[in-house]
């Protein structure tokens, strides 16, 4: 607990737990470590939600049940919320909202995404590796596809969304409009704070529908089927050498089919260079890869097949 300090010499520790009306045995509270059977179990849910990610718990515990796992719902559900996966379908408005999470409305349907810096999106997701896990937060301009910065945490705290989002915005300047998911990380008051101080539009997708941020998706079922499930990272430190190696990889030489084959550095690079964009999509690319959220709705099966 950063509040209490320890070497104070006018106030003991007791004293210090006192005032800020909290238990001391709060200071002496560590997190259990994962289990290495949960972290197995964790990656064999990445891997189907990955590959489904409409399938419930129900239906989670039922495929790995089928594959020999003896597994009850309650822990599917327990490491699912650890990991941050959401199932995606429409579901009934019976929720109420915390009177401090502010939802913001989605921007994009519809709208013809013609120039970088246009619109950036962000998202979040878990990382395994040989014993534990990260996440991974990235920002990813729009209609180039390219990631313009990233951050790993050992957790879910909201600093390393605001290191990212700050980086790419010191770097490129600000977007029109900003689009994430309702994630806490994403409605702090110090991710949505960074974003309007710059005059940024915020968009956020609607709860548990993953396509309306369809390209972020892409990008982490490409990394972990190409570099994180390929590798058994043995430290954080290993996890940022190969997911930066695969980031520089995918923005400066990987072909892009959704850009005409090619990369997301040339099409970002080469749009940003003019003063003036007429009908870049034609010029640069199928423009068919500025559909927007209801387009890309309509092609769900192909993306999620290719």
């Amino acid at each position: 607990m950063s509040l209490i300090d320890r070497a104070d010499p006018a106030l003991s520790i007791v004293a210090q737990c006192r005032l800020l009306k909290v238990a001391r045995s709060t200071l002496y509270w560590r997190a259990a470590a994962v289990s290495a059977d949960d972290l197995a179990v964790m990656r064999q849910l990445d891997e189907l939600y990955l590959a489904r990610p409409f399938y419930g718990s129900r239906r989670m515990v039922a495929v790995l049940r089928r594959d020999g796992w003896v597994i009850n719902r309650k822990r599917v559900r327990r490491l699912m919320r650890l990991m941050g996966l959401e199932t995606i379908y429409q579901k009934p408005d019976t929720s109420v909202g915390h009177p401090a999470h502010i939802v913001y409305p989605y921007l994009l349907r519809g709208l013809l995404i013609e120039r970088v810096n246009h619109v950036w999106c962000a998202d979040i997701t878990y990382v395994p590796m040989a014993k534990g896990f990260v996440y991974l937060v990235a920002v990813m301009d729009w209609f180039s596809r390219r990631v313009l910065s990233w951050r790993l945490s050992i957790g879910m705290a909201v600093d390393f969304c605001v290191e990212a989002l700050q980086e790419a915005l010191e770097r490129y300047g600000p977007p029109d409009i900003f689009n994430t998911d309702q994630g806490a990380q994403f409605t702090s008051t110090d991710f949505v704070g960074a974003l309007q101080r710059r005059g940024v539009r915020v968009s956020m997708d609607g709860r548990g529908r993953f396509l309306d941020n369809i390209f972020i998706e892409r990008l982490w079922r490409s990394l972990k089927y190409e570099e994180v499930f390929l590798k058994a990272y043995d430290s954080v430190a290993a996890a940022r050498g190969g997911i930066g190696g695969w980031l520089g990889f995918y923005n400066d030489e990987r072909p892009h089919q959704a850009l005409g084959y090619q990369t997301p550095l040339a099409v970002f690079e080469a749009v940003a260079a003019c003063a003036y964009v007429d009908n870049a999509a034609a010029v640069l690319m199928d423009p068919r890869a500025l559909s927007t959220s209801t387009q890309a709705q309509q092609q769900q099966d192909s993306i999620m097949s290719s």
